[in-house]
């Protein structure tokens, strides 16, 4: 195994710069020296997508931005010891120590574990008081090879399983911690809980859900345990063995950030006999719904629902879209019978670019089958949990059968969430509870839902989808320009959130009814997702026109902006709205409206969901496009650096813009 760490990975007292990005392309910049990674900038482009799911500052002056990428070829930690500290996010200031952790895409176990034990040991004061006394490259190496190699085990012994205590008058507490891509923050958690506890006098035992592998906690230390915590950024795995029990749930990072306090909340909630408990199964639908207003729930689930559903979309549309451009559109025609009667030993006429384009096309329209279903299923998951899923999977695709489509997916999530949500609070005998969430609530939440789309909603759901349809085939002229224009000030009202999501998920719904002669909906993924587009590209372009409005941070967000941006991120916006929201919001709607309005006047199409300009294959008319989005980026930019020229701003002492580190 390679060691994780080199002379050469390591800087020390240098200035890398003022804000994270300029950290983390620094020490990018040294693992591809190294030979550890292929190219930068895939490297650094995933360490800020990481980034931007949680910010990696923890206390005591460390920082430990970290992600899996394709580009490196081999786990590697890079190190600098910043002579000019940086603000990572953490709450006691910025960092002097930045550690970044990369991993490949598909790391071993072994290796995960190894970087897993580096996070535990960031926690203990007497290992990074050492990484600062140290005076060259090579004390740092050989300090971290001695806190992450492997401890001998004797032969024939196995580790002891933590017993369960019997002792009266102690508190006993459960933990579970994961982040997203389960490297760092996951096991730095679990360190700082467990050493809060134990200050605390408190037995505690910590299950990581992270990327080292899992080992779930014994049944009977959950079962002695007097509440749970749940330090997640993720769903937790196995949710349902904690079922019953106090708990306590915050995002992974103040696991590291405040464990003193998140220990004495879980005493308390066990003293409490009106504490949040976790819900009887596993997901979503948990613990805190009596007091979330109807509309809240609703909103909840209804993007639940979109998120899982994306994926299918996604990959879909753009197999598809890879299928017209190997294929024509004629491929529509002759995609199954190409595809069941072909091979590649038997190419059908027009060779190799006809049989994969039948190839593509055909599973692309496979996996856009699954939009309804999985819309369905997940907004029932989002209610009633795993119970729920069989009965919305179910309910979707019977809406899908009688032609209700989009709308008639979302009533029949819902639908099949409420039954399986309500058959699982009934008070059944013991013999029974076993049954009730593989067998009785699936089987009976499915004849409710289903029936009810069957009987009920399914032919009104159905007319009402053949109308919109029928309307947005036959939308010319000004109505399709108000359509895109209504589109794009959804897209640039809140960047990636609610009503964002609404707009997106209008559009991405009607590809699967899009054909030569219906474009109307391939029109209105162009405006979407041309239109979601220029937020981040209009502030980029602001920092570049009248830098002194904008902070050194924004000026840095800005640089990054312009990749989000040709991406169709309209997320690489957020930190300047945050910053700014009563400029910098108008300014994205306005411009975001424009590309919209144009987008549907010129009658721009795009074959593919998601991708920004780097799906330019699938979208007709790009140079249309291109212009669409051009001048709408123009019409933001200026109009966010005129409200901020000429109208006045309270200015709070020691505020500025967050650092925008995304991807």
């Amino acid at each position: 195994m390679s060691a994780l760490i080199t002379p050469e990975l390591v800087a020390l007292d240098k200035n890398l710069g003022a804000a994270p990005s300029s950290v983390i392309r620094r020490l990018a910049e040294l693992v591809v020296g190294a030979g550890r990674a292929t190219e930068i900038e895939s490297l650094y482009a995933d360490a800020l997508a990481r980034e931007a799911k949680t910010a990696t500052g923890i206390p005591g002056g460390l920082a430990i931005p970290h992600c899996r990428s394709a580009a490196v070829t081999e786990p590697t930690l890079a190190l600098a010891r910043l002579s000019t500290p940086v603000d990572f996010g953490a709450g006691d200031g910025p960092a002097d120590l930045v550690f970044l952790i990369a991993a490949p895409a598909g790391a071993d176990q072994e290796h995960l574990k190894i970087l897993a034990k580096l996070s535990r040991s960031l926690m203990k004061p007497a290992f990074t008081s050492a990484l600062r006394a140290a005076k060259t490259p090579a004390e740092i190496v050989e300090l971290v090879t001695n806190v992450v190699s492997p401890v001998p085990v004797a032969a024939g012994v196995a580790a002891a399983a933590p017993a369960v205590s019997t002792s009266t008058g102690v508190k006993r507490l459960v933990a579970v911690t994961a982040c997203p891509t389960g490297i760092a923050h996951t096991y730095m958690a679990a360190e700082a809980l467990s050493a809060a506890a134990e200050a605390a006098g408190v037995e505690m035992q910590v299950e990581t859900q992270g990327s080292a592998g899992l080992t779930m906690l014994d049944p009977a230390i959950i079962a002695a345990a007097d509440a749970v915590i749940f330090a997640v950024d993720v769903d937790v795995r196995g949710r349902e063995r904690f079922a019953g029990k106090p708990v306590i749930q915050v995002p992974v990072k103040r696991g590291i950030d405040e464990p003193a306090k998140l220990i004495a909340d879980a005493i308390a909630a066990s003293q409490n006999p009106n504490a949040r408990r976790v819900g009887g199964t596993a997901g979503a639908a948990e613990v805190d719904e009596k007091n979330e207003h109807f509309g809240q729930k609703v909103k909840r689930a209804l993007l639940t629902g979109v998120s899982y559903m994306i994926p299918f979309v996604a990959g879909g549309g753009l197999l598809i879209a890879l299928g017209f451009l190997l294929g024509g559109y004629e491929i529509t025609k002759i995609a199954d019978v190409v595809t069941l009667q072909n091979s590649l030993f038997n190419l059908p006429e027009g060779g190799l670019a006809i049989y994969l384009g039948a190839v593509f096309f055909k599973i692309g329209a496979l996996s856009m089958g699954f939009l309804v279903p999985a819309l369905a299923g997940y907004i029932s998951f989002a209610i009633a949990d795993r119970p729920g899923i069989a009965p919305g999977f179910v309910a979707g695709a019977v809406a899908g059968f009688m032609g209700a489509g989009f709308l008639g997916g979302i009533a029949g999530g819902l639908l099949a969430g409420v039954a399986a949500a309500s058959f699982a609070r009934l008070n059944v005998p013991r013999w029974l509870r076993s049954l009730m969430p593989v067998v009785i609530i699936p089987l009976i939440a499915s004849i409710v839902a289903s029936g009810l789309m069957f009987l009920v909603l399914g032919g009104p759901i159905a007319w009402l989808t053949a109308a919109l349809n029928t309307w947005l085939t036959g939308m010319s002229g000004a109505a399709a320009i108000v359509l895109g224009l209504i589109l794009g000030l959804m897209m640039g009202f809140d960047l990636g959130g609610p009503v964002n999501k609404v707009a997106y998920a209008f559009a991405v719904a009607g590809l699967g009814t899009a054909t030569v002669v219906n474009q109307a909906p391939w029109q209105i993924m162009a405006a979407v997702m041309a239109a979601g587009m220029v937020p981040p590209l209009a502030m980029a372009l602001a920092t570049v026109l009248d830098k002194k409005l904008f902070s050194p941070i924004e000026r840095e967000n800005g640089k990054a902006a312009w990749l989000l941006g040709a991406s169709f991120i309209s997320e690489g916006a957020i930190p300047f709205a945050a910053a700014d929201p009563l400029r910098v919001i108008p300014a994205s709607m306005l411009g975001a409206g424009v590309t919209g309005a144009l987008s549907m006047a010129w009658g721009v199409t795009s074959k593919a969901p998601h991708g920004g300009i780097f799906v330019f294959f699938a979208i007709d008319s790009f140079a249309l496009f291109a212009l669409a989005i051009a001048i709408g980026t123009v019409v933001a930019g200026l109009a966010v650096i005129a409200l901020k020229r000429y109208t006045t701003k309270k200015v709070t002492t020691g505020v500025e813009a967050p650092v925008l580190v995304t991807a």
